[in-house]
């Protein structure tokens, strides 16, 4: 008999502080459903990509009931978690007769209404289906506990960051869910915390030591029939369970993966201080000092602003304005009225803006400026970067401007500039630039690290510090955690 296996996807990453609320209009804007989910995200470098491959491969129906992806915007309204983890049930109770069920969450999506968003996803597809196998898969960067996965029979997070391999991950959640359903046994699921919290700039899965604890956790998979998966956990959302922790899949049985969950939770508690300063960060003025010391010969200079939480930081952007370090890319800054006056004044024209800095206070406010549109219109494009290759980006209305040296690509939805499209889709490459400013945690690693002159690390007072003692935490007890405690519980 035929296994059908539903799959849903509900995901975002919430940054607690950001005054803006994700509404469900939001999520609906990039929400697809049925049949074509599958035809959107076949052969593609996701969760659902993967899912399906392995459906296929295996033999298996997919049942695609929606996915809906915003990446890291703020909190999300109540009402949207409700609706969709009605939609979620309300699509499986509709779909006939099911194996099992696949669910791609974030485990960092906040809402104020709901201490644990992911559990409360979970828990209510338990509580309507309580023997239909559950099968789980997260971000590398989600919060989570036992208690967050205590209605799932697998659960598996990515185990890349840049995030190269969330193809992979739906592959290793189908396949373990296909593999339970055919033995008739459900593996041991086992979640340990160390008690660190990290910042994301130093969550890059290739810095050390974290890198070799990753390794040392693909060889113990290599030896025993298990799946472990590392999460550096997201310190920028709020919840009881932020920081890093372990999830282990074993088929030996539950003590065999409480027991590797606790091995690597230890190997992370012991190198918690090496793995929270892997990298250096600069200040904006140590940066630009850098830059104007030794500018860039050939490839371009990385300028990171990692903690910009909403694409529309303007602090590095007002510290390049007036410096001579040659020609300068700002790709994807979000500020959707900047990009309908743009637009409504024409190719050509030269306009006076009040530009970004405009969804929170910490990110610096507007800069005001003479600026020349060279290009505005609709923009959209699916990705060619490893980073979720294939997928469909809806920039909305976007424009290019030209401020003195400095060229900036506005668009009116949230999108990462992490790879060359920022600048293949309007005709041009990174290398024409001599500095890029990107806003971006682990991401940019990938395409950049092997293109870049030299990628200097900047932290500017927005909502994403690199010191994450200065986050007003309520719902972490910080007195458990480090960096508050030196020697964590």
């Amino acid at each position: 008999m035929t296994l059908r296996i539903a799959f849903a996807g509900f995901n975002l990453e919430s940054v607690t502080a950001v005054p803006q609320i994700v509404e469900l209009a939001e999520f609906e804007r990039v929400c697809v459903r049925g049949a074509e989910l599958t035809e959107r995200f076949r052969g593609t470098n996701t969760v659902p990509g993967g899912c399906l491959r392995i459906c296929e491969a295996e033999g298996a129906e997919f049942v695609p009931l929606f996915h809906t992806l915003l990446g890291a915007l703020g909190p999300t309204a109540d009402a949207a978690v409700a609706h969709y983890t009605r939609e979620i049930v309300e699509g499986l109770r509709s779909s006939g007769p099911l194996d099992g069920v696949i669910l791609f969450l974030h485990g960092a999506c906040w809402a104020a209404g709901y201490p644990d968003v992911e559990r409360h996803v979970i828990d209510a597809v338990r509580a309507a289906f309580p023997a239909l196998p559950i099968a789980v898969a997260l971000d590398y960067h989600g919060n989570i506990d036992r208690e967050t996965l205590r209605g799932a029979d697998i659960a598996v997070a990515y185990r890349h960051s840049p995030h190269i391999d969330m193809g992979e991950t739906g592959e290793r959640a189908a396949r373990a869910l296909i593999r339970l359903l055919r033995e008739g046994r459900r593996p041991g699921l086992a979640v340990a915390r160390p008690d660190v919290v990290i910042p994301s700039i130093m969550s890059a899965t290739a810095l050390e030591p974290l890198a070799s604890i990753i390794a040392k956790a693909r060889a113990a998979e290599q030896a025993g029939d298990c799946d472990i998966s590392i999460m550096a956990g997201f310190s920028y959302a709020d919840s009881a369970n932020t920081g890093m922790s372990v999830i282990c899949l074993a088929w030996a049985g539950q003590e065999a993966a409480e027991l590797k969950a606790q091995v690597f939770a230890g190997l992370l508690r012991a190198a918690r201080e090496p793995i929270a300063n892997a990298i250096p960060i600069l200040s904006a003025e140590q940066a630009l000092a850098d830059v104007e010391r030794k500018p860039a010969t050939g490839r371009p200079i990385v300028l990171l602003e990692h903690a910009d939480r909403m694409n529309d930081s303007t602090h590095l952007l007002r510290a390049l304005l007036g410096r001579d370090v040659g020609r300068v890319n700002v790709p994807f800054l979000l500020d959707p009225e900047t990009a309908a006056q743009a637009h409504e004044a024409g190719e050509g024209a030269e306009i006076k803006v009040a530009l970004a800095g405009k969804t929170a206070p910490e990110t610096g406010g507007p800069v005001e400026a003479m600026a020349r549109v060279i290009w505005s219109g609709p923009k959209s494009f699916n990705v060619s970067g490893r980073y979720q290759r294939g997928s469909f980006v809806d920039l909305g209305l976007t424009a290019l401007l030209q401020i003195g040296a400095i060229r900036v690509s506005v668009v009116s939805h949230f999108a990462f500039a992490v790879d060359g499209d920022p600048f293949f889709i309007f005709g041009e490459r990174p290398e024409d630039y001599d500095v890029i400013l990107l806003r971006s945690k682990t991401h940019f690693r990938d395409y950049y690290e092997p293109m870049a002159d030299r990628i200097l690390v900047v932290d500017t007072p927005d909502l994403g510090p690199a010191d994450v003692r200065l986050i007003p935490y309520r719902q972490l007890d910080t007195a458990k955690a480090y960096p508050w405690s030196e020697a964590p519980a």
